[in-house]
């Protein structure tokens, strides 16, 4: 019979995205022995998809924003439904975690006087997103990475061995977390090139595994996001809530073929994009649901105005919750006024000149110009809802802080997206 090797550790850390691998190093700052598990190698994680930005209320662009602003849009547009405690958190601690990335070498756009430069977002009142042009995901994965790198590097210094304290298993699977009686006792693994079983034994466990957004035919996520941590936890006895909060982010491609389900990052329409149905109507204007009325403009004239004054002016419909829009989509594709492909048309160069799309969406511009020959800077891309972004998840409480030698727990964070749900810890 064949032995299985077992591996000691103080924490394992499931899922190396943003998520996954600010949790490893929290861990390993503070003394634990941690081991990371990835399912694919190291630095791929769905995380480098996330183009827009990352919500803060840093106050840097308009100095009217504050967390409660922020914690008041995320509960409205969360319809309320939200973990109020979760949302708070994400708002109050929001700056603290971007500042804490530039600090440790992230590069961020900046604005004319140096500060981090944040733009509009849809359901946001104030420009809030700390962005690295249309990037930003990919310079957060590339600041953690080089993060657990440099505490290799001091390990190593102290201790002579690069993984004494962090280390990073790649294209391995975790199949089971392991309990022994009610409490968490680490986790089942295979590598995926060997097949090779293994158990890391750990007291404490995080699942940062991502959203389950592969469920869907058409979505924006990356063949990571299989729900395969939703299967631990459930598994391992921890209760699943909200499941059916599946977001589905109203800009993804539609056609061509080669770019279908491709997000077009809600960037676009914080800088001017507009969207227009097959008469060439913007039709946004027509479903502002009542809640929202006295924030968003109620002709074409006032906002468009917005964006170059919006003290006095009200923003744009365009710039409603994603949710709001999905829905308008929707209604004008089955009213038979969609594009030719099941979408509507997204138009981001009504206000901004071809070499500020250049500028301000590299990626996006380069990425349709290679894969669907389409050229943003001068026609319309067709868009339509994705599943983007899963709200459910492991039920936690937000006020654990279970360290060494405290509660063992199965841990989790929500997939993507950050909007203030996602879930944190769960008791099994």
């Amino acid at each position: 019979m064949s032995v299985v090797e077992r591996q000691e550790w103080d924490v394992v850390v499931v899922g190396a995205g943003g998520a996954g691998l600010r949790a490893a190093i929290e861990a390993r700052e503070r003394g634990a022995r941690t081991a990371v598990i990835c399912k694919s190698l190291f630095g791929k994680a769905h995380t480098v998809m996330a183009e827009g930005g990352i919500a803060a209320a840093m106050g840097n662009v308009n100095s009217g924003d504050n967390w409660q602003v922020h914690f008041r849009d995320t509960m409205r547009g969360g319809k309320f439904l939200n973990q109020w405690r979760m949302a708070e958190l994400h708002a109050t601690e929001a700056p603290d975690r971007v500042w804490e990335l530039e600090t440790w070498g992230a590069l961020f756009d900046r604005t004319a006087d140096g500060r981090i430069s944040q733009r509009n977002f849809g359901g946001h009142e104030y420009p809030r997103l700390a962005h690295v042009g249309d990037r930003t995901g990919l310079e957060l994965i590339r600041t953690l990475q080089q993060k657990i790198v440099s505490l290799q590097q001091e390990d190593m210094k102290e201790t002579g061995d690069y993984e004494s304290r962090l280390k990073v298993y790649q294209e391995c699977t975790v199949t089971r977390v392991l309990k022994d009686g009610n409490h968490v006792a680490g986790v089942f693994c295979y590598e995926r090139e060997s097949g090779r079983f293994f158990v890391l034994e750990a007291p404490s466990v995080v699942i940062a595994t991502g959203g389950i957004g592969k469920s869907f035919k058409v979505t924006s996520n990356s063949w990571e996001y299989t729900g395969d941590g939703h299967a631990l936890a459930l598994l391992a006895g921890a209760p699943l809530l909200n499941m059916e909060f599946v977001q589905f982010h109203p800009t993804g491609m539609v056609w061509p073929p080669s770019v279908k389900g491709i997000l077009v990052t809600e960037s676009v329409r914080g800088d001017g994009g507009v969207l227009r149905n097959s008469d060439g109507k913007r039709f946004m204007f027509d479903y502002i649901p009542d809640v929202f009325k006295e924030k968003y403009a109620q002709s074409e004239e006032e906002g468009d105005r917005w964006y170059e004054d919006p003290d006095h002016n009200r923003r744009p419909p365009e710039l409603l919750p994603r949710d709001e829009v999905a829905r308008a989509i929707n209604s004008e594709v089955k009213a038979g006024r969609g594009s030719p492909h099941g979408g509507v048309f997204l138009d981001v160069s009504t206000r901004m000149p071809a070499d500020v799309i250049r500028r301000r969406l590299p990626s996006m511009y380069h990425q349709f110009k290679e894969l669907a020959d389409v050229d943003i800077t001068a026609e319309a891309m067709e868009v339509g809802p994705t599943c983007h972004y899963v709200m459910g998840g492991i039920a936690v409480d937000s006020e654990s802080a279970g360290g060494r030698g405290g509660p063992r727990r199965v841990g989790a964070r929500g997939g993507g997206g950050g909007r203030g749900r996602g879930h944190r810890q769960a008791r099994p």
